[in-house]
């Protein structure tokens, strides 16, 4: 069989220079391998007339033939449907229309015979189509081939004549020429053993499917494939790591770490946090080179966790580091952490961007000479002019806000790689968590501190301000502080600034009794900390702020989070704010206020915030409404390839199951040497679009 990678696709029949240069720049296919990979994203069945009593919403797109029994409109404004219910004699569904609802009533009479072509799904528990085509036939269009397949295509295409159809027309000469199978991607042992269907099969079958089943095999065959590859490059990397890079043996508990943990401890740690100790020190001790992921939710106390482990880095003669995303967090780490240090003799710097001229010079004079044992700052820290005598041990908070390519400059300030810990409170899904940091070892802080209640949240509409109101004079007259967060996006950042200061002006004529400081990210570095350090200080009762707070501020005063237009944001963004109160021992409210105007999936994500406060739950959740978000690019991380097929969040049983195939194959032949393997390391290979080993930086 010739090499269809390297067959470009302007010699197929009716393509030209012209198409294949549309093709290339919108959908990335140039040759004839890119366009069998380019999967249909629906199919047709034309091949029968269905009954409506055999339908379920499940179904890929199907005709009916029957007639409309009666219209009517329901709901108000942009919520405004026509609904039409139609029979065949064997059950009723409704086709529903969201736009044209006049052209529809002029067009379509009740009890004439139509046939109906769309894909049915249940709403309300009832079967309906959506916008469905309704032809006035004496007959269907039936058609031999089975499914018929749709493919995603731009403006662009359409306008160059790339229509599904044409792409169709496309795949059905390139797979009709197909007259040698295609060279096979996994071994015959997974094959057989996974009753998998062959490459050629699967690849014939997904574009030009008999039936709904034969369909499904083909689409497991690809799916398998995809993910076992994206799990089989993080893992195999994760081995060579373990193998290549020595870690810093640290074996020692001294006289540092025994001195904080009797005499500074600010409370008992929890179990949790005893069980992640102990996992860092397993690892610490080891001799291989530690890359731990830590989950926590907001205030599970990591940064206790994170500090006892730096001490130990000390103890053994090294220096650590801690490395966070903002000034206000790396200066935030840095007062906490010299709290806690209080009366000991450690040196412990900050060093970020706004750190200039001689304050910075003798700081990287200190970390040279060794006389700093802890640094804590922002990228600052990962510049070419900062080297230190010797770094053990680093921490880099909130991972997700660093790319790639910035933490492999961390790797470079020594010899040999330092022990790194990666700290989140984003909860990440299992499923997100194995592909996006498969090779990080992963702990988990599951327990909140002694004293610390659950916050309660509580949803209210904007209408009702004077019972908002009302309940934060109280919890000032208490004593405690309230935030009151406004959503800033690019895409919008004039008017929502503007709501913003609108807000605070409000606020402030609204409160005249009480102090209002304000924040957000386009203030200067120093306006920004002076209006903090007001709040912090508790010199001012209200905060208006965008979620600049949203990572790592700590007022344990602060007892009310007021979330305006919650509507506009993510579940995991909302999590993340409701963190920033509860830090005290008294009880905590997070108030998402929204408009009545609320869609299905909105109302959803407010109801899951009302009841749960499990932060894994509502990654989940969030995963499930958003989907995964761009896994691709150095900017997030080790996903080397773009998915075409499979898809992390409806596939997340399929990704583990292929996770303990892909382990077999890296446990059975971790130098990659076996002859019978051979297919699985060459097309890895293949895979990998660059050479950058990504995998092991993270």
């Amino acid at each position: 069989m010739f090499d269809l990678s390297t067959r470009d696709i302007k010699f197929i029949s009716g393509v030209g220079p012209q198409k294949a240069a549309v093709l290339a720049k919108e959908v990335g296919v140039r040759s004839l391998h890119d366009l069998i990979y380019y999967f249909p994203y629906k199919y047709v069945d034309r091949s029968r007339v269905y009954r409506v009593n055999e339908i379920d919403g499940n179904m890929p797109y199907i005709q009916l033939k029957g007639q409309i029994l009666g219209f009517e409109t329901v709901g108000e404004g942009r919520k405004r449907r026509l609904m039409a219910h139609f029979t065949d004699g064997t059950g009723v569904v409704d086709l529903v229309w969201f736009q044209g609802i006049k052209y529809i009533l002029a067009k379509y009479k009740t009890h004439e015979e139509y046939i109906v072509f769309g894909k049915p799904s249940v709403f309300n528990g009832r079967v309906n189509l959506a916008h469905p085509d309704i032809e006035k036939k004496d007959e269907p269009k039936l058609s031999a081939v089975g499914l018929q397949p749709y493919y995603n295509t731009t403006e662009r295409m359409k306008r160059g004549f790339l229509n599904s159809h044409a792409i169709e027309k496309m795949m059905t000469i390139v797979i009709g020429g197909m007259n040698d199978p295609l060279p096979e991607t996994l071994t015959p042992r997974i094959l057989a053993k996974h009753h998998l269907m062959p490459l050629t099969e699967a690849i014939r079958n997904v574009h030009f499917p008999p039936n709904p089943e034969v369909l499904r095999r083909a689409q497991y065959r690809l799916k398998f494939e995809e993910l076992f590859y994206v799990q089989l490059n993080i893992l195999r990397y994760a081995k060579d790591r373990q193998r290549k890079y020595r870690g810093y043996v640290f074996n020692k508990v001294g006289q540092r770490f025994n001195t904080f943990y009797e005499r500074n401890l600010p409370f008992q740690l929890t179990g949790a946090q005893k069980r992640v100790m102990k996992e860092i020190r397993g690892d610490m001790g080891s001799g291989r080179q530690m890359n731990r992921l830590l989950q926590g939710d907001v205030g599970s106390g990591k940064t206790l966790v994170a500090l006892m482990s730096m001490l130990l880095a000390l103890d053994n003669g090294y220096q650590a580091c801690m490395m966070a995303p903002t000034e206000i967090l790396a200066n935030q780490h840095y007062e906490t952490i010299k709290g806690l240090l209080a009366g000991m003799d450690i040196r412990v710097e900050l060093l970020t961007g706004s750190i200039k001229g001689k304050r910075r010079e003798s700081i990287l004079a200190g970390l040279l000479t060794g006389d700093i044992d802890i640094l804590i700052g922002t990228h600052a820290v990962i510049e070419d002019t900062v080297h230190f005598s010797a770094l053990g041990f680093a921490i880099i908070d909130e991972q997700h806000r660093f790319g790639v390519a910035q933490r492999a400059r961390l790797w470079s300030k020594n010899a040999q790689p330092p022990h790194v810990l990666v700290m989140t409170a984003t909860p990440i899904p299992r499923t997100l968590a194995m592909t996006l940091y498969g090779d990080l070892d992963v702990s988990v802080i599951d327990e909140l501190p002694p004293g610390r209640k659950p916050v309660t949240t509580i949803h209210q509409f904007d209408v009702q301000r004077e019972s908002l109101y009302r309940s934060m004079r109280q919890q000032i007259g208490e004593g405690r502080q309230v935030y009151i967060v406004y959503p800033l996006i690019k895409e919008s950042e004039k008017i929502d600034l503007k709501n913003l200061e609108e807000g605070y002006q409000h606020i402030v004529g609204e409160f005249p009794e009480y102090q209002v400081c304000k924040v957000h990210g386009k203030m200067k570095a120093a306006e920004k900390e002076e209006q903090m350090q007001r709040f912090v200080s508790g010199q001012a009762q209200i905060m208006v702020a965008t979620t600049v707070i949203e990572v790592g501020v700590n007022v344990p005063n602060a007892s009310v989070m007021i979330i305006q237009n919650a509507e506009r944001f993510g579940l995991s963004q909302l999590h993340q704010l409701r963190g920033r109160v509860g830090r005290g021992a008294d009880q905590s409210y997070c108030i998402l206020v929204t408009t009545y105007k609320l869609t299905e999936e909105t109302r959803r994500r407010i109801e899951i915030m009302v009841r749960t406060n499990d932060g894994f739950e509502i990654a989940e959740a969030d995963l499930k409404l958003r989907g995964p978000g761009d896994l691709e690019g150095t900017q997030q991380s080790g996903v080397a390839f773009d998915l075409k097929i499979a898809n992390i969040v409806r596939d997340g049983q399929l990704l583990q199951y292929v996770r303990r195939v892909a382990e077999e194959v890296v446990e059975s032949d971790p130098a990659s040497e076996l002859p019978e393997n051979d297919i699985l390391w060459k097309q890895l290979k293949a895979l990998r679009k660059t050479n950058v080993n990504w995998a092991a930086i993270s």
